[in-house]
């Protein structure tokens, strides 16, 4: 059994990573970032797996991630601050998460034996597109403090490859959707508006783009550029090599649960407008040229599989509806 260290585990994609590393009979060490309730997040729903020992701890701290990266065959590293409109306020918080944290998990990779390592970007990197489709030679722009510590986080785990030979792989993964998601997210913010009888729903901006990919497939990126050794040393979109607009997505979600609310659009969801990522539109070839990677969901099949997850009382409840946090 091989040994695989998730970095977030407890968040959105990492909870979701961690059940797939399971099911393909890994053992694997969840990172929970640490606090004093012992609340583990989505690793509550399948805490007592016998191939699942969780830790408390953080990634800001390098003797921590020496002693948590021993006897680990690969670091699936996932821990982030990700919320762009909180980048505003405490930009420094994500430089020392963002950037510190990967340098830390790359150097005791190193320090521990040159343990292969999948480190997560974003496709926030590369801001609003200056062509079409994204592929991975698109220039990055940092269009919030969040994208410009990934911007640097990349690019340090990028150095480790270069200069000490460290088995690094750059996921970059569009946006992802499905069960779990936080409420800042605009699918699951719509949905549970919806499921709250709210008629008016509450967005930002609506006429930007994204390429939306289920939860699912890009945990099975992940998996995909860990199988393959092809992918040192690579930088990698995960995307559906697509895009719609928050309108369409709007009525497309109002169409699959058959109700007929509206929107409007209100300021405090709206980014800074230089820092507004206007289109996202992904080109993944290379995924899938290297690994031969393949979707198993389009956005129909992911968004009625998210609605039915969120549409059960005992989901639902973890949400407020009324309630926007950055």
């Amino acid at each position: 059994m091989k040994n695989a260290l998730v970095t977030g585990a407890e968040g959105f994609i990492g909870s979701h990573l961690t059940e797939l590393l399971l099911k393909k009979n890994f053992k694997v060490t969840a990172l929970v970032h640490y606090n004093s309730f012992n609340n583990l997040g989505w690793l509550e729903e399948f805490k007592n797996d016998k191939n699942l020992k969780i830790i408390l701890g953080d990634v800001r701290d390098l003797s921590f991630c020496k002693e948590v990266t021993k006897n680990i065959d690969v670091i699936f590293h996932l821990a982030a601050l990700i919320g762009i409109p909180y980048s505003y306020l405490a930009p420094e918080s994500y430089i020392d998460t963002n950037v510190k944290g990967t340098l830390n998990l790359c150097q005791s990779a190193k320090d521990n034996g040159d343990i292969r390592i999948i480190q997560t970007s974003t496709s926030e990197v590369y801001g609003t597109s200056i062509y079409v489709p994204m592929d991975e030679k698109h220039p990055l722009q940092p269009q919030s403090p969040y994208s410009a510590s990934k911007i640097a986080a990349d690019a340090i785990a990028m150095s480790f490859y270069y200069s000490f030979n460290l088995p690094v792989t750059i996921l970059r993964p569009f946006n992802t959707y499905g069960p779990r998601q936080s409420a800042r997210a605009v699918i699951p913010s719509i949905i549970i508006q919806i499921l709250n009888n709210i008629h008016r729903i509450s967005l930002g901006e609506t006429s930007t783009t994204r390429d939306f990919n289920y939860v699912k497939d890009t945990c099975l990126a992940f998996f995909s550029v860990y199988e393959n050794e092809k992918t040192i040393g690579e930088i990698i979109n995960a995307g559906s090599n697509s895009e719609i607009s928050i309108h369409e997505l709007f009525h497309l979600i109002n169409e699959i649960m058959n109700t007929k609310v509206e929107y409007i659009s209100k300021p405090e969801r709206i980014r800074p407008i230089n820092s507004e990522v206007q289109r996202l539109y992904s080109d993944s070839r290379l995924l899938e040229k290297l690994t031969g990677f393949k979707r198993e969901f389009n956005l129909r099949k992911g968004l009625e599989e998210t609605i039915k997850w969120f549409s059960k009382p005992e989901n639902l409840k973890h949400y407020k509806a009324n309630i926007y946090n950055v």
